[in-house]
């Protein structure tokens, strides 16, 4: 958002030595813009300090690579949530101000002392009206896995086993500037957590990986079994946002309303792990096993979401079987919330 609005303020300010004295549109406008350039920095500086003091810690030992990479991801969400929060006051003020240009509050031109005058173009009026924008994404939930065509009876957790999800991603409208229809894609890393029922964790038999009992009782919360993968997802988005009109010709913001979208996800496993937490003559013990676990190498799968604005309601599921070459074939599935920050 702040670069469109840096453009504009640039071409404004070029000649703002020869308006007239009275505040004129790009003199609020260089404010807002300014506004929204430190909250950037700020936001961005405050995260490199905070990784950065993540990074020592892993350097002394205080945290694993798992945890550090688990906190870092949680510093990004963060901080990329306060800047939309903050942008979005400055989007109020910017709005309003475009609304009082509409209105006739503000001329449409900029008149100079020479009697030149600039037209602002319509498509820097508003980053959301752009036909390619950009977001950072970030969803989380409910996983289990699809057994013979159902999760009844699974043998995992259905309120412990869970999901998360972030990346990033591009948006292309497809057809004219009030099309709803839009091309996203990007890349995303994908978490799929199973915490087994019944004190049961997984065993490589070899051809199989297959539940087994603990000897000795497993603590719930420290005991799972984890796949990531890096993926890209390809989707058909619907925008039903409201329409504004912008120097004669109608544009459609985008997550400004109702979206739907459909499409799929092929993806490659990074890594696949397995926790062990338990507690043996008073001692709390943890253990972390990493290996193949004869988990599929490659992933591939269907999509969807729907919602309202940057929340959506989200769904997905895996064609790909978890297991290489288990006897029965269990696919993973993901319900949860997904925050499309634009």
């Amino acid at each position: 958002m702040q670069k469109i609005i840096f453009y504009v303020v640039v071409m404004l300010c070029f000649f703002v030595s020869k308006v007239t004295a009275q505040e004129t549109f790009e003199q609020r406008a260089n404010a807002i813009a300014k506004n929204i350039e430190n909250i950037t920095k700020e936001e961005k500086l405050a995260l490199k300090t905070e990784v950065e003091e993540v990074n020592e810690q892993l350097t002394k030992g205080e945290l694993t690579q798992e945890e550090a990479d688990k906190k870092k991801m949680q510093l990004a969400t963060d901080h990329a949530k306060k800047i939309e929060e903050r942008v979005a006051v400055e989007q109020e003020k910017l709005n309003a101000l475009v609304q009082e240009r509409v209105d006739g509050k503000l001329s449409d031109t900029i008149k100079i002392k020479k009697r030149y005058s600039i037209t602002i173009p319509a498509d820097h009026y508003d980053r959301k009206t752009k036909r390619t924008t950009s977001q950072f994404v970030f969803a989380f939930g409910l996983n289990n896995l699809v057994t013979n065509g159902a999760v009844a009876n699974s043998d995992f957790g259905y309120w412990r086993s869970t999901f998360y999800e972030w990346g990033i991603t591009g948006r292309t409208r497809l057809g004219k500037e009030d099309s709803p229809l839009h091309l996203k894609y990007g890349f995303s890393f994908m978490y799929n957590i199973l915490h087994a029922t019944d004190n049961r964790y997984f065993v490589d038999k070899g051809s199989e990986t297959v539940l087994e009992t603990y000897p000795v009782n497993l603590i719930d919360d420290k005991t799972y079994f984890k796949n990531v993968f890096f993926a890209v997802p390809v989707h058909l988005e619907w925008d039903f946002s409201d329409k504004r009109e912008i120097n004669g010709k109608m544009y459609r913001r985008s997550h400004d309303g109702f979206r739907f979208g459909a499409g799929g996800f092929i993806g490659i496993n990074t890594n696949s792990k397995q926790f062990l937490g338990y507690e043996v003559d008073g001692y709390k013990i943890k253990e972390r096993q990493k290996g193949d676990w004869n988990v599929n190498e490659f992933t591939y799968g269907l999509s969807t979401y729907v919602g309202y604005k940057s929340i959506s309601l989200y769904a997905k599921y895996d064609l790909q079987p978890m297991f290489e070459s288990n006897a029965v074939d269990q696919r993973n599935a993901s319900l949860g919330l997904r925050f499309d920050f634009n």
